[in-house]
């Protein structure tokens, strides 16, 4: 018989998962609780069931008997997929540990207790008083950022230099928090420039793929919300080192058996390294794709093969990766309006080998203030890091976003 995965999430960016599952033979079945979404029109069969919903998300699982589930570049779906794979004895990483690193304040606890870099951070409901806030809060030193902690895409996130703005702050986080608890942390001063980004691929509890990058941030308009993903990064020796033993350590304390994982890593000025984000769930903006082209492997089946409990073919080959510099941009717009179109410059264009649009002619088009308002996403293959770097420091002008 068909063997059947079920996948949580049909969004633009998780269609090429259930392509993929279906160019490996496999039944697939989606849920999404937006009626209108794209994957339902590429998946065999889809059920208007949010991916946040257990219970939901159970009933489907076993009424249609899959054989894995994927919660594909999603993090609220990530522990209800591991919670319901648990559950029917299917393959997943255990849900404590899914749960640990999905949900911020848990998340800076465990690296606490385990000895790893990390800020001074405190929890709080968005109703408590600004006194119990600063009873528990009074060594910390600014700037101070206030989060969300079960959001991703860096929705909800405001720094601070002093406590004017923290109630506007409080409230902005709380917009974008499902379980009503946010967070307050010392901002980490970097001594790397950038924050690495990117993803790793585990399998048997071992990193086999180190996949990390150098984040693209608008530092005028856009300073906490990424807009590209370079490879490789500027890494010495030893920063790579340190960076490949941390990500290990985390993986094999939480017993993370299989799978993608999003990275997102700041170093200090003495190259500790600082865990932001460590998402158990492939990374957005197509992430796998980029990392794929540049190690010449087919990170999204192997996503799939892995929520399957097969072992993806890359695991046993040596890494031979590609020649030049891969990088992904995403295209956002700083004004709303109707979409017209993308205008790329010549010399910019040459570069470009894949264009991915999300709005066609006439969508409504949103101020670009978390990630979920981009407009697309291109991929880029640069010859040396020189024409990178110069891309970076001019996109602004080499990327024209039209509007009507």
């Amino acid at each position: 018989m068909q063997q059947k995965i079920l996948l949580l999430g049909g969004s633009a960016q998780q269609l090429v998962a259930i392509q993929a599952a279906k160019e490996l033979g496999y039944h697939t079945v989606l849920c999404d609780y937006l009626p209108d979404n794209p994957g339902q029109h590429v998946a065999d069969k889809f059920y208007c069931v949010s991916t946040t919903d257990v219970e939901a998300v159970y009933e489907v699982a076993a009424a249609e008997e899959v054989d894995g589930i994927l919660a594909y570049a999603s993090d609220p779906a990530a522990l209800p997929s591991a919670i319901v794979a648990e559950r029917l004895g299917l393959p997943t990483n255990p849900s404590a540990s899914v749960e640990v690193l999905g949900v911020k304040h848990s998340w800076r606890r465990f690296l606490m207790d385990n000895g790893f870099a990390c800020p001074k951070s405190y929890s709080f409901p968005p109703d408590a008083s600004l006194d119990v806030i600063l009873e528990n809060t009074g060594s910390f030193a600014f700037p101070l950022v206030v989060k969300p902690t079960d959001s991703s895409g860096s929705k909800g996130i405001t720094i601070l230099n002093s406590w004017a703005g923290f109630e506007d702050a409080v409230a902005y986080a709380d917009v974008f928090s499902r379980n009503k608890i946010l967070l307050v942390e010392e901002y980490i001063e970097r001594g790397y420039p950038a924050v690495i980004g990117g993803d790793i691929f585990v399998w048997d509890g071992k990193v086999v793929l180190f996949g990390e990058m150098e984040c693209l941030r608008d530092m005028v308009k856009s300073p906490l919300i990424p807009i590209g993903e370079k490879w490789p990064p500027q890494l010495n020796g030893l920063q790579k080192e340190r960076i490949h033993s941390e990500l290990q350590r985390v993986v094999t304390a939480l017993d993370i058996r299989f799978g993608e994982m999003n990275v997102e890593i700041l170093l200090d000025k003495d190259d500790n390294v600082h865990f932001l984000e460590l998402g158990p769930r492939a990374g957005g903006n197509m992430i796998p794709i980029q990392l794929g082209d540049a190690y010449c492997v087919d990170l999204v089946k192997a996503n799939v093969l892995a929520a399957m409990g097969i072992r993806p073919d890359f695991v046993d080959l040596p890494l031979e990766p590609n020649q030049g510099c891969y990088m992904h941009y995403v295209l956002h717009s700083y004004q709303s309006g109707l979409f017209k179109n993308i205008e790329i410059d010549q010399w910019a264009r040459k570069f470009v080998y894949r264009e991915v649009i999300y709005k066609k002619d006439g969508d409504g088009v949103e101020v670009f203030d978390n990630a979920a308002k981009a407009l697309g996403i291109i991929f880029l293959n640069f010859p040396t890091a020189k024409d990178m770097e110069y891309f970076c420091q001019n996109h602004d002008s080499l990327i024209k976003i039209n509007l009507k």
